[in-house]
C-alpha cells in the first residue's frame, strides 16, 4: 500500500550528518561503522529504502534554530544563519529533484498527477513494472526560525515552503517549544496572520501548551500535528493531551505517530533505555487512541521522525528502514481495522488534509 509520512529530516540528514541519501541505508551504515556519534551507522531511512516501503509522498523538512543553545548542527547564533542553512536544506531538495530522483509537490495539480503516477506504478509493480517514479516531497519547516520576519513568509512561500511548524525544542523566536511555558511572541502572532493569508499549513508539534491553544486562536487555516503521540499513554508535555487531540480532530487535522522510542514507551530514557521492548504495537497503540478519541480513522497517520537525531537504536526494535513501516498496516489490520480505514491511515488522510489546504 501506498504510504505518506509527513516527518524526515532527509536534508538535515544529508548535509548535517554528510549522508548520501542517494546510497541505501545499509550502505550508509557501513560508511559510518567507524564514525563515532548517536545513531552512526544506524541509520534507517534512504531513497531506496522509502521506495522499497511505497513512501510515495513524504514531508521534507529544512531544520536550523537561532536559539543559542548549543546542539551541534541544529543550532546557531544568529537567524541570518539559521536562514542561510535552511536555504542551503532546500536547494539540496532542488538538486536531486533536477537528478529526476524525486518531485517537489506545492500544487494540487502535482499532488494528484503524482499519487496517480505511483498508483498506476504499484498496481504494475506485482507483474514486473520496473523503476518506481520520482518520491514526492512536500516541504516543510520545523521551527520557524529560519524565517528572518513575517514578511519573509512569502518568499518561502514562492520557494515551496507549505507545512510550518512555528517553533521546536526551547524557546523560538516565534513562540514557546517543547519544555517551556511559552507562548506565542509578538512576532509570532504576526507570523500565524501571514501564515493564513499565504495558505501555509500550521503545524503545531513542538508547540508549548501555552502556544498550542494561542495560535489555534490566532490562525483558522488547515492545522496537523506532522510527528506527534499521546500524553494519555506516554505522559509528557511533548506529547499532546486528549484535549489537543480533540481540538485538532474538530479542525478537521491529523495527527502523524513519530517513531521515538521514549514517545513510545513510559519511562524510556536516551541514552539508557533499551529498544528491546519497543516495538511497532506501540505506535499502532497510539494510532489506535487516536481513532478511539475521533470515533473514526480520519485524523489519524503516520509521521515517523526516522532518524530525526538517532537510529535503530532509539526506533521500534522490530523496524530495520523505514521500509517495514508497511509491517505497521498489518498489525492495523491484525486489531480489526478495515481496508479502507488502513487506507486512510496510511496515505489518505494526508492527501484529504492537503487537497482540502490546497483547494
Amino acid at each position: 500500500m501506498l504510504m505518506i509520512d509527513a516527518h524526515l529530516d532527509l536534508s538535515w540528514n544529508a548535509l548535517q550528518w554528510n549522508r548520501d541519501l542517494t546510497q541505501s541505508a545499509y550502505i550508509i551504515r557501513t560508511q559510518e561503522s567507524a564514525t563515532a556519534g548517536k545513531g552512526r551507522a544506524l541509520g534507517t531511512v534512504a531513497l531506496p529504502e522509502l521506495r522499497q516501503g511505497r513512501v510515495a509522498v513524504c514531508f521534507a523538512t529544512l531544520l536550523a534554530r537561532a536559539t543559542g543553545v548549543p546542539i551541534p548542527h541544529i543550532d546557531y547564533a544568529t537567524s541570518a544563519q539559521a536562514y542561510g542553512v535552511a536555504m542551503g536544506q532546500l536547494a539540496y531538495y532542488r538538486a536531486l529533484e533536477a537528478q529526476g530522483l524525486v518531485r517537489l509537490i506545492d500544487t494540487p495539480a502535482t499532488l494528484d498527477r503524482h499519487v496517480a503516477e505511483w498508483t498506476a506504478w504499484d498496481e504494475r509493480a506485482g507483474i514486473g513494472a520496473t523503476g518506481s517514479p520520482p518520491l514526492g516531497f512536500v516541504i516543510s519547516m520545523e521551527g520557524a526560525d529560519p524565517i528572518l520576519t513575517p514578511a519573509q513568509l512569502a518568499e518561502w512561500h514562492q520557494a515551496g515552503l507549505r507545512v510550518l511548524g512555528i517553533t521546536h525544542y526551547g524557546p523560538g523566536r516565534y513562540a514557546g517549544g517543547t519544555s517551556t511555558e511559552l507562548g506565542l511572541t509578538d512576532i509570532g502572532c504576526q507570523l500565524l496572520e501571514e501564515m493564513q493569508r499565504l495558505g501555509v499549513i500550521l503545524d503545531l508539534t513542538h508547540c508549548s501548551d501555552q502556544s498550542f491553544w494561542q495560535a489555534l486562536q490566532h490562525y483558522d487555516g488547515p492545522v496537523l500535528a506532522s510527528h506527534n503521540n499521546c500524553r494519555a499513554l506516554v505522559p509528557h508535555q511533548r506529547q499532546y493531551s486528549d484535549e489537543q487531540i480533540k481540538a485538532i480532530i474538530q479542525r478537521d487535522g491529523v495527527i502523524g505517530a513519530a517513531m521515538d522510542a521514549w514517545m513510545l514507551q513510559p519511562g524510556w530514557v536516551r541514552g539508557q533505555s533499551s529498544n528491546e521492548r519497543v516495538t511497532l504495537a506501540n505506535v499502532a497503540d497510539h494510532i489506535d487512541h487516536v481513532c478511539q478519541l475521533a470515533g473514526n480513522a480520519h485524523h489519524a497517520a503516520i509521521g515517523s521522525d526516522l532518524d530525526g537525531g538517532f537510529g535503530r537504536e532509539q526506533s521500534p526494535h522490530d523496524l530495520d528502514t523505514i521500509a517495514d513501516l508497511q509491517q505497521l498496516l498489518v498489525l492495523l489490520a491484525q486489531r480489526g481495522y478495515r481496508a479502507d480505514d488502513i487506507a486512510a491511515i496510511a496515505h489518505g488522510n494526508w492527501l484529504r488534509l492537503l487537497r482540502q489546504a490546497w483547494a
